[in-house]
């Protein structure tokens, strides 16, 4: 079986803890490959937070996701907290991508890897819109590469 490879940037500038909660855990009782996407969704809140943003208010842009990669480490269960780091990179005129590495606080160990392709949308028109320089400020970068 191939298996998907995901490279991770050097630097994760964002960091915080999440609990896997009851919700999170399937019937094999572990964290399920649907709850990894919901984790992944909580640290990108998270994220926009830090920077003064929703996903639905981003320098007047929202968001949607264009793609999801998760790539599972090990296992995690109810009631451990994870470290949930979040590094954005790989801009272009219209997004990003959005890259993420759980660990688990008690012993450091990595239980998943995942990137989400962000495209910044202006809900109004109903059509992509470019990166919104707020967002590349908060990043302390002057202007979008591409």
């Amino acid at each position: 079986m191939a298996r998907v490879k995901l490279d991770l940037p050097s630097a994760f500038p964002f960091s915080t803890p999440i609990e896997v909660g009851i919700g999170h855990i399937n019937y094999g009782g572990h964290l399920g490959n649907d709850s990894a996407l919901t984790l992944v969704h909580e640290a990108r809140l998270r994220f926009l937070k830090s920077l003064g943003f929703t996903e639905l208010n981003i320098g007047g842009r929202g968001i949607i996701l264009a793609d999801a990669v998760v790539v599972f480490k090990a296992e995690a269960f109810w009631g451990e907290t994870l470290i949930a780091e979040v590094a954005s990179a790989d801009f272009n005129k219209y997004g990003c991508d959005l890259f993420y590495r759980f660990r688990k606080q008690a012993d450091d160990k990595e239980v998943l890897h995942a990137k989400t392709g962000v495209l910044f949308f202006d809900y109004t028109t109903r059509k992509p819109a470019s990166v919104p320089a707020p967002f590349l400020s908060a990043l302390g970068m002057q202007e979008s590469p591409q």
